[in-house]
């Protein structure tokens, strides 16, 4: 009886120990990273479904280990949120009614770019952001007027007007400042144009100019900065010549917005969706892989700056991407990560080598057994690109039997990821929306000396640059 009561009394003693652990190891924690961020970096991976994400773990892991290795995707996850647009659009989101509400709290019609259902402007947290004196900024891989970063920088009835909300990017003013310090993607076919010339506007207005990586290096900290380094969306991560790209434009971003009141960044890994529009999953692995070099350096920032808060998010899921397919139960990603240049870039070269197999070959980073030898023979004699592409893509499908489902998006619910400092806030499953409503209430609280609203009013729509029916990059 007496050993017994001693045994209740020592297991007594190490729970009370064990709690007492905990809690001072959560005080400390808690006590490191502050409740309320002074920084805010906000991912967005366009298209990233779920299976994007496990897709990638795949790729990314070592066969010779009995266990699939984690990525540091696995260490942030914290929730799920729905992807649904307004109602008068149905079930499934496309990018602009997606980044309205992930921007301002407020569901919206499928093409809306900052407004609501009646084309009214809605306030991003970005444009909230400015208006309490923080720097912010754009950091993307797409055309810095595509749906995502033009739902938090700007207001227009449509996505398709691309040369209005390059107008909007200069025209636009929060307390007499631009919306955005820092923009930082491609994009020069809107910003230069015979009718205007948006890129001189911004110079003579004192922002720094850049259009090559290596110049974006040699600006000092500080500066107002209008990079834009394509015509359109920057090359595929497979064929730029900066394989880190979306880390190297986010380390630098940071560079000119860090400053005392501090900042709030957009940050998006826009190709995730294009590969999926394109059903190519070599594309959607390295793209995966571009953003998963950005969130590495972003952990380690948020490790030397535990004020700053970093989350992530789709907007939607794009191309129904499934991790085996045809029936069989295998997935083989290791004929993906070899890859020397992208299969788009593959498909235009093809015609132009003397020796299309060995060319073929050497990009692809495998041996062509007889089957493909032969389709890539007749791939070469194809004088439709679409026609090769596809091909290409086939023989990667096929190799690491992948499907897809759809050219077009889903309508599933995306993952959520969050660390630093308020990301506890993050924990759960809920809308899209609730993520702006979150961010909006990290921010510093609106005083009455703070009222100026983002009040442009949003132009009527016009002849579009991109034919929406053939060019996924204009999605």
């Amino acid at each position: 009886m007496v050993r017994q009561k001693l045994l209740v009394a020592v297991a007594a003693t190490f729970a009370l120990s064990a709690c007492v652990n905990t809690a001072d190891t959560v005080s400390t924690t808690e006590k490191q990273t502050p409740s309320t961020p002074k920084n805010i970096i906000m991912i967005v991976s366009d298209g990233m479904g779920p299976a994007y994400t496990t897709a990638y773990r795949n790729f990314r892991d070592n066969p010779a280990t009995p266990a699939v290795e984690k990525v540091v995707l696995d260490d942030i996850f914290v929730g799920n949120a729905s992807t649904y647009p307004d109602k008068v659009s149905g079930y499934v989101t496309d990018s602009a009614a997606s980044a309205t509400a992930l921007a301002s709290g407020v569901k919206s019609y499928n093409g809306a770019i900052g407004v609501d259902k009646d084309k009214k402007p809605v306030t991003s947290v970005l444009q909230r952001a400015k208006q309490l004196g923080m720097r912010t900024g754009v950091a993307v891989t797409s055309q810095i007027v595509h749906a995502t970063p033009a739902s938090y920088v700007a207001h227009n009835e449509s996505r398709q007007n691309y040369n209005e909300l390059a107008d909007s990017f200069f025209d636009d003013r929060i307390n007499g400042q631009f919306v955005a310090d820092v923009m930082l993607g491609g994009g020069t076919r809107y910003f230069e144009r015979e009718d205007r010339n948006v890129t001189a506007e911004f110079i003579d207005a004192g922002y720094a100019y850049v259009d090559t990586y290596n110049k974006l290096a040699t600006l000092p900290a500080g500066e107002n900065v209008l990079g834009l380094f394509a015509e359109v969306g920057l090359p595929w991560a497979l064929d730029d010549l900066r394989k880190n790209r979306l880390a190297y434009l986010t380390e630098h971003a940071i560079k000119h917005l860090e400053n005392d009141k501090g900042f709030f960044l957009l940050v998006e890994a826009s190709q995730v969706d294009w590969a999926g529009h394109s059903n190519d999953v070599a594309a959607a692995m390295a793209e995966m892989h571009d953003l998963n070099l950005a969130l590495e350096y972003l952990v380690s920032y948020v490790e030397e700056h535990p004020d700053t808060l970093v989350v992530l998010t789709a907007d939607h899921s794009t191309g129904g991407l499934t991790i085996g397919a045809r029936g069989e139960y295998r997935w083989a990603p290791e004929w993906l990560q070899n890859l020397k240049q992208s299969p788009a870039t593959i498909s235009q070269n093809i015609t132009e080598v003397d020796s299309p197999l060995v060319y073929v070959s050497d990009a692809l980073g495998f041996e062509l057994n007889e089957k493909e030898s032969q389709q890539v023979v007749e791939l070469a004699k194809q004088d439709d690109l679409k026609a090769r592409f596809a091909g290409i893509k086939a023989l990667l499908d096929i190799r690491s039997n992948t499907g897809w489902t759809t050219t077009g998006h889903t309508g599933v619910d995306v993952e959520v990821f969050a660390f630093g400092a308020g990301s506890r806030q993050f924990y759960g499953q809920y809308d899209n929306t609730d993520i702006a409503k979150k961010l909006f209430g990290l921010l510093p609280k609106m005083t009455s000396a703070v009222k100026a609203e983002a009040t442009t009013p949003v132009p009527k729509k016009e002849k579009s640059q991109c034919d929406f029916e053939t060019d996924w990059r204009c999605e």
